[in-house]
C-alpha cells in the first residue's frame, strides 16, 4: 500500500495537472469504485460535475481534492493497486479502468482511475472547518506537517503503553507512516521493533522522528518507492526508492552497516526486516 511519500508523489502531479480545473462529466465504470460513496455511482457523478478542483492536499497516506466553495471533497482511496492517472482523452482505455473524469477545458486530458484489485476508490465527503474531508479529522498530522508538534508526540509516545512499530503505525500519533519506512527509520536508529515506547528517552524517540523524517525525504526525492507496476505517478512512472531501501525486503542480504544478514520476522499481517546485531531485540524478564 502506498506510504507517504508515494502518495505526495501523487498530489504534486495532481497539482500541476488538475488542480484549477472544472469537471464537465464523470464516468463510473465499476460500482466498487464509488463503494465509499453510498449514494452510489450516478449520485457521485452527478454532485461532482461542473465544479472546479482546488489545490490537492494530504495527510499522512491519505489524499484529497478539495472542490471550490469548500463544502466538499474527493477523498482518493488508493488501496493495495490503485492509481490516479493523468492520460491523454484518446489514449486506450486501461484495462482496470474504474473511474473517469472529463474536464471543461481544452487541455487535452483527463483523470482516470484505475484499480486492478478493486481494493481503493473515490468518494465525496464534507469538508470540515480545518478543510479535512470529515471521515479522517481524527487522522493526526504526518512529521513533514509544519504544524506537526513534537512536544505532543514525544508526550503520546512516551505515555503509549506499545511496542515503537505499533507506535510508528498508529495514525492517531503520526500519519503517513507504513511498515517500508517504520522498518527503514527502525533501522537507521539501531531500534528493534519490538522495543517498549515508555522506554524510549527523548533524545532517542528525537532521533528516531529525525530519521523517519530522513528516509521519507530521501523516498520523495526519487519518486518513492516501486516494488511493481502498481504503484506509479500520475503519468505512469514508478518511484525507484526500493534500490536504496536498507532494511525491508532484504532477507538474507547483508547488513549494509555491519554485515549481518537481514532477518524477516512475521509482525501483524505484515513483515518485519531488521539486523539481528545493529537492532537487538529488547530482553525480557524472567
Amino acid at each position: 500500500m502506498p506510504e507517504l511519500p508515494e502518495v505526495e508523489v501523487v498530489r504534486r502531479g495532481l497539482e500541476r495537472w488538475v488542480a484549477g480545473r472544472t469537471v464537465d462529466a464523470v464516468e463510473v465504470l465499476h460500482p466498487r469504485a464509488v463503494r465509499r460513496h453510498p449514494a452510489g455511482g450516478a449520485d457521485f457523478a452527478a454532485r461532482l460535475a461542473g465544479r472546479t478542483i482546488g489545490v490537492p492536499q494530504r495527510r499522512g497516506k491519505y489524499l484529497w481534492l478539495p472542490l471550490e466553495g469548500r463544502d466538499l471533497s474527493v477523498l482518493g482511496h488508493l488501496g493495495m493497486s490503485g492509481q490516479l492517472l493523468v492520460q491523454p482523452e484518446d489514449a486506450p482505455d486501461e484495462k482496470h479502468l474504474r473511474i473517469r473524469l472529463r474536464f471543461k477545458d481544452d487541455a487535452g486530458t483527463e483523470l482516470r482511475f484505475v484499480d486492478q484489485r478493486t481494493f481503493g476508490g473515490l468518494s465525496l465527503h464534507d469538508t470540515t472547518a480545518d478543510g479535512l474531508p470529515d471521515v479522517i479529522a481524527h487522522i493526526a498530522r504526518d512529521p513533514l506537517d509544519p504544524l506537526f508538534d513534537e512536544d505532543a508526540y514525544h508526550r503520546a509516545l512516551r505515555a503509549k503503553r506499545t511496542t515503537v512499530k505499533r507506535a510508528l503505525l498508529d495514525q492517531s500519533l503520526i500519519s503517513g507512516v507504513g511498515n517500508i519506512y517504520a522498518d527503514e527509520a527502525l533501522w537507521r536508529s539501531r531500534l528493534h521493533y519490538e522495543r517498549a515506547t515508555a522506554a524510549l528517552t527523548r533524545p532517542r524517540s528525537t532521533e528516531l522522528l529525525g530519521h523517519v523524517r530522513d528516509v521519507m525525504n530521501a523516498a520523495l526525492a526519487v519518486g518513492g518507492t516501486s516494488f511493481d507496476s502498481l504503484y506509479v505517478n500520475v503519468n505512469g512512472e514508478s518511484g525507484y526508492f526500493d534500490r536504496s531501501l536498507d532494511a525491508y525486503g532484504r532477507e538474507d542480504e547483508p547488513c549494509r552497516r555491519c554485515g549481518t544478514v537481514i532477518r524477516r520476522r512475521p509482525w501483524m499481517n505484515r513483515s518485519s526486516y531488521f539486523c539481528p546485531r545493529c537492532q537487538r531485540p529488547p530482553r525480557v524478564a524472567s
